[in-house]
């Protein structure tokens, strides 16, 4: 071998090609129910009610009372997808009604952990919208009083069950690049669109209401290996909203690491790519944008590129509900229970800590948004 040849290797300007393998059988499909058919019951029908709503109606699930402040938009979502639907007048009502098994709440997270609390205390199961709460210590308190009523208590991290996010999960669930060793998401997108909204006055608007996404897809990977946090948050230039639209965070792993880049400020060329890499292979998901990915299996053997079906919109909304559905049918613990999501939040609030004093946050040391 050539010095030219030995020096290419060494330093990685060159790969081995590898043969192409079939890919594993990985279940990523948003979960179901096998009969179990409940009633649910929506409080708050405001912005992404519909796309709870069309996920709903297309898996063929009953959502029978709406709530919301403005009767009007309530009547609204219940025409549009729920014709014979009832409204309520206020949503203390919606939660004594016998007819009604689950709640989904998608009430903005400053006001929801009140009507959490009270479905629970109610009897009713409970889905709420992300992010769930806004400190560790109501959300511990809630998850309590779900075990204590034997209740299950959930929240809509509708990424864990998008088609990409799923697969890439659950091939490292079944072993299949064995210990993760690095996990890094880079997403290049145009969040300008919440510009002048009520978005716009969300000071950590990427890294809590959009990064939680990826936190929580982080956490499902690695759980308590997390150790710590290094994150900070820039204004693009020329961007129109208020608050940063860019954000980046460094995750140190006990025996890995871990970075999320959020790039909302790129108008142009779209970009999301997420590498998770292993001591036995490795996985890519890369694409133009979060609901068309493509994800590669590269291991010893070969390459694997299973052909996945479905969109994060809807199938991710499906999936959360489905995995409640499926919990409570089989008594066990769905992949988006309010207690795993703590870790993801602890993670969060780590984050946002970090970019407000600039420096690295051990994992669960800061116990709430404010710090």
């Amino acid at each position: 071998m050539s010095k030219d040849a030995a020096d290419s290797d060494t330093y990685a300007l060159k790969s081995d090609a590898l043969p192409d393998m079939a890919a594993p059988e990985v279940p990523y499909r948003p979960p179901m129910p096998k009969t179990y058919r409940p009633r649910i019951g929506m409080i708050g029908t405001g912005g992404i009610s519909g796309t709870h709503l069309q996920a709903y109606r297309t898996a063929g699930w009953e959502v029978a009372a709406f709530w919301n402040r403005s009767r009007e938009k309530a009547e609204a979502k219940a025409a549009e997808f729920y014709g014979g639907a009832r409204i309520e007048d206020d949503w203390q009502s919606l939660l004594e009604a016998d007819d009604i098994d689950i709640v989904d709440i998608t009430l903005p997270t400053e006001i929801r952990a009140p009507v959490i609390e009270a479905a629970l205390k109610s009897g009713k199961h409970v889905l709420s919208q992300k992010p769930f709460v806004t400190d560790l210590d109501t959300g511990e308190r809630l998850v309590d009083l779900a075990d204590e009523r034997g209740l299950q208590l959930a929240v809509n991290q509708n990424g864990r069950w998008s088609p990409h996010m799923a697969w890439v999960r659950n091939a490292c669930a079944l072993g299949l690049i064995g210990e993760i060793l690095s996990v890094h998401s880079a997403i290049h997108w145009n969040h300008g669109w919440t510009a002048g909204t009520p978005f716009d006055r969300i000071e950590d608007l990427i890294l809590f209401d959009f990064g939680i996404h990826w936190f929580d897809f982080l956490s499902s990977l690695v759980g308590d290996r997390a150790e710590s946090v290094f994150a900070g948050a820039a204004h693009a230039r020329g961007q129109a909203n208020e608050v940063p639209l860019m954000a980046q965070a460094q995750v140190r792993l006990e025996g890995g690491q871990a970075s999320l880049i959020f790039d909302g400020g790129i108008p142009h060329g779209p970009r999301d790519t997420t590498y998770v890499g292993g001591r036995i292979g490795s996985l890519v998901s890369t694409g133009a944008d979060l609901g068309r990915q493509t994800v590669t299996l590269t291991t010893e053997q070969g390459v694997a590129r299973p052909v996945l079906e479905g969109t994060w919109f809807n199938d991710g909304f499906r999936g959360a509900m489905g995995d409640l559905l499926r919990a409570i049918e089989d008594g066990g613990e769905p992949s988006v229970s309010a207690r795993r999501n703590l870790h993801s939040l602890a993670l969060v609030f780590a984050a946002i800590q970090s970019r407000k004093t600039g420096r690295e946050i051990r994992v669960g040391a800061v116990r709430s948004l404010d710090g």
